[in-house]
């Protein structure tokens, strides 16, 4: 490996055989495997529905359309996330306010959204979508009391949170249950937990919003029973099919996330243990020990201020010494297709993030070795430039 890359795919020989296996089939897109993967991942969260797709971002725009998102609706969204959840909404015309993020974590907390709400004047809201940074999944009860008190819907992107727990009535609940949310969105790009190669899945309890999903995810077909030439057009619809061959992978895949689970675990575990010469400078979050992550992302809070060097000199750095780590992610509220008038805020909680936070290399199959290399050239680097060292 030329270079040591934040994440990256690990596929085996189960993995090839099953995706071979699907190529045999007559169908390879809209076949058995999409119907065995969405009922094993039901199965697998304890939801009632599932609905795989062409990728996360597609995932999180049925979800909104299954709830009917529509212009000047309010939608209450982190302000640190990938562009996905802000782009889908905006596409449907929604007013979107960006609550800030606790500093350390780079979530959405919920005095940040009540602030959101308290400064904005905000009266009534259509949706909220929380989002598990890294896949530590934190507040899932707790934003299920907001959505209940405002009386709207909640959708989780969990796009980092493929296999993640948290802690509720005595026991582990997985992310994707939709106990305490109307919809999860998950993706299965290579980086993530698992992979299809590309795709995502929802998953929901209500009938009505998986009926519509399914439906908005092939043209807003509605076809009649043992009729197949027969078919009727409701809605609007998209080309957001996932292949049986995407299928096939996942479903390989799925059968092994505990084991990738586990070896991110420890990789996690590995910088916390060895950042300690440091720890004055490198903070890792105090997640809730309750909860089971599913450690999409080792993301470490670096005081830069402490230091005579910012984040940029700092992976520049790193990307020398062929270690690539990476922003996750820029504020929303940064990119140029952000209304600036669309706020009344500040993001104090987020501007400290973006400057401090860097995700280090977690992948499957990362050897000591690597790691090893990593921890040394932050140590290094880090000790090298702390303000009045010595």
């Amino acid at each position: 490996m030329k270079y040591i890359p934040y994440g990256r795919q690990y596929v085996d020989k189960k993995d090839i055989l099953e995706v071979s296996k699907s190529l045999k089939k007559n169908l390879i897109t809209t076949g058995s495997y999409v119907k065995k993967l969405e009922t094993k991942i039901s199965n697998f969260f304890g939801s009632n529905y599932s609905v795989t797709c062409s990728s996360g971002t597609a995932g999180l725009h049925l979800a909104f359309l299954a709830l009917n998102l529509c212009e000047n609706d309010v939608v209450v969204m982190p302000a640190i996330n990938f562009i996905a959840s802000y782009s889908m909404a905006k596409k449907l015309k929604a007013k979107i306010y960006l609550a800030d993020v606790d500093a350390k974590s780079g979530q959405m907390t919920p005095e940040t959204f009540n602030k959101c709400v308290e400064i904005n004047k905000i009266k009534k809201i259509k949706a909220i979508v929380t989002m598990y940074m890294g896949g530590f999944p934190e507040n899932v009860e707790n934003f299920h009391k907001i959505k209940k008190k405002f009386k709207c819907f909640l959708i989780e992107d969990a796009c980092h949170a493929m296999g993640a727990r948290y802690y509720s009535n005595k026991k582990l609940q997985f992310i994707g249950s939709c106990k305490h949310s109307d919809l999860a969105v998950f993706s299965l790009h290579p980086v993530k937990t698992i992979t299809a190669g590309e795709g995502g899945v929802v998953t929901t309890n209500n009938k009505i919003f998986y009926q519509k999903m399914i439906s908005l995810r092939s043209h807003g077909l509605i076809k009649k029973k043992n009729q197949h030439w027969k078919y009727n057009i409701s809605n609007l619809g998209y080309n957001y099919r996932l292949s049986d061959l995407n299928c096939a992978l996942a479903l390989s895949q799925l059968s092994k996330i505990f084991k990738f689970i586990n070896f991110r675990n420890k990789i996690y575990k590995n910088y916390q243990n060895n950042f300690k010469k440091i720890k004055s400078i490198v903070t890792f979050y105090n997640y809730n020990k309750k909860n089971k992550p599913s450690y999409h992302l080792s993301i470490i809070s670096i005081n830069f201020h402490k230091t005579k060097v910012n984040k940029e000199k700092f992976l520049l750095f790193l990307k020398k010494e062929k270690i690539i780590c990476q922003y996750h992610y820029l504020p929303i509220y940064k990119f140029n297709i952000y209304d600036k008038k669309e706020f009344i805020s500040n993001f104090p909680g987020a501007e400290y993030y973006h400057k401090n936070a860097v995700s280090l290399p977690i992948f499957y199959n990362l050897k000591i070795s690597l790691q090893k290399k990593i921890i040394n050239k932050i140590n290094f680097f880090i000790l090298k430039n702390i303000k009045n060292f010595f």
